[in-house]
């Protein structure tokens, strides 16, 4: 039996999706942006992917702007927006995927940049952001969903604080690990720009998307045909936005992954014992796709090479930077101690994710966890 538990690196496309993208690419291949009819009725495609996109954030499906996934979305929110500022501070929080970090850090010689912390559960410290905000707080980062530890932020309660402290300041949310499987609503949670990606829902990847509110001004990051407003040259990648609309359309909303999830977490209790350690929040309280955790002593290269070879797949972190031997950012960013953190394992889920499936990973653990846990470094 294979067993994929890496879901939040990437998601395998539906049979539904794959056949709209190659329906797309066979019969609609046409330039949306030619004259004639097949091309307009790909234009028509798009414009209502944009409404999809729109009505699950509550926003204006005129400013869907299409991009080739989470990190373009990230980065022409945050260098787009500032191309109007000069000087003032950015904050962004401390666990930030790489996308929003490395943009946020490339402004340091224009703006004031600084971090939000993470608390012990890895979730932003309204506290330490009261004191972060200023009047001249131009930009505030921070994502729905921590793509490590399933942790939820308080986004309403990050806008209030906006909204009170520095009124001006546009909020960005990284949606990539949230979209779909939380409810936004962009107006009623204060949101000015929210970044998505496909391949994290069942689309192909190399498709996202940005939404933007009425407050947001972005300069372009590509210059050429004046595509999506003129906020995102280049002829759009038709087949993507098939694919992204087709697993918006597909998307299992009802589905079993908190239980799934709460079975995995119980089973792996038990296995571990005192040695098991949860980093994030409550396995409840976090996003129902991703549990995060420590099974010590054995290090989590080594449990995860055991099980490749069981053909169960995890993630010891991030999957952008989970080839780096060092510690993770984010269990850095909440104190984890070095051991626990050495051990952490990113369990990550799908609406397709089967208890049998589970159960198979849970038993190539055992035998892997009872057998290394002998051989403690010192």
């Amino acid at each position: 039996m294979q067993c994929y538990l890496d879901n939040s690196a990437t998601t395998r496309p539906t049979e539904y999706v794959a056949e709209a993208v190659r329906k797309c690419m066979l019969e609609g291949f046409y330039n949306p942006s030619a004259l004639y009819a097949p091309a307009l009725t790909s234009e028509k495609q798009m414009a209502a992917c944009r409404e999809a996109i729109a009505r699950e954030l509550h926003a204006d499906a005129r400013n869907v702007i299409f991009t080739s996934g989470g990190t373009e979305a990230d980065n022409l929110a945050i260098l787009g927006s500032l191309s109007f500022f000069r000087g003032g501070r950015v904050l962004f929080s401390a666990g930030e995927h790489p996308a929003v970090r490395a943009a946020c850090e490339s402004v340091r010689n224009q703006f004031d940049v600084q971090e939000i912390p993470y608390d012990e559960k890895g979730v932003v410290d309204l506290n330490a952001l009261r004191e972060l905000l200023t009047p001249d707080t131009r930009l505030i980062c921070v994502m729905q969903v921590n793509n490590e530890t399933g942790a939820i932020m308080p986004l309403q309660e990050v806008a209030a604080l906006r909204d009170q402290l520095a009124p001006e300041a546009l909020l960005h949310v990284d949606g990539v690990q949230a979209f779909m499987r939380l409810p936004v609503d962009m107006r009623k949670m204060g949101i000015d720009s929210y970044a998505l990606s496909g391949h994290k829902i069942h689309a192909p990847k190399g498709i996202g998307a940005l939404v933007t509110g009425g407050r947001v001004k972005l300069a372009p990051r590509a210059l050429s045909g004046g595509q999506e407003k003129t906020l995102r040259s280049g002829t759009e990648n038709t087949p993507g936005i098939a694919g992204l609309m087709a697993a918006i359309e597909s998307y299992p909303r009802e589905n079993n992954m908190m239980q799934v999830k709460l079975h995995l977490y119980e089973q792996l209790k038990e296995i571990a014992g005192d040695k098991f350690f949860v980093n994030g929040p409550k396995p409840e309280e976090g996003a129902a796709h991703i549990l995060n955790c420590s099974l010590v002593p054995v290090r989590s290269e080594t449990m995860l090479y055991a099980l490749e070879g069981d053909q169960v797949y995890v993630a010891n972190g991030s999957a952008c930077s989970s080839r780096k031997q060092k510690i993770s950012t984010v269990l850095a960013a909440m104190n984890t101690p070095r051991k626990q953190a050495e051990s952490a394992i990113r369990f990550s889920l799908s609406p397709y994710t089967t208890m049998e499936e589970i159960d198979y990973a849970l038993s190539c653990i055992r035998r892997h966890y009872d057998m290394f846990k002998r051989y403690e470094r010192r």
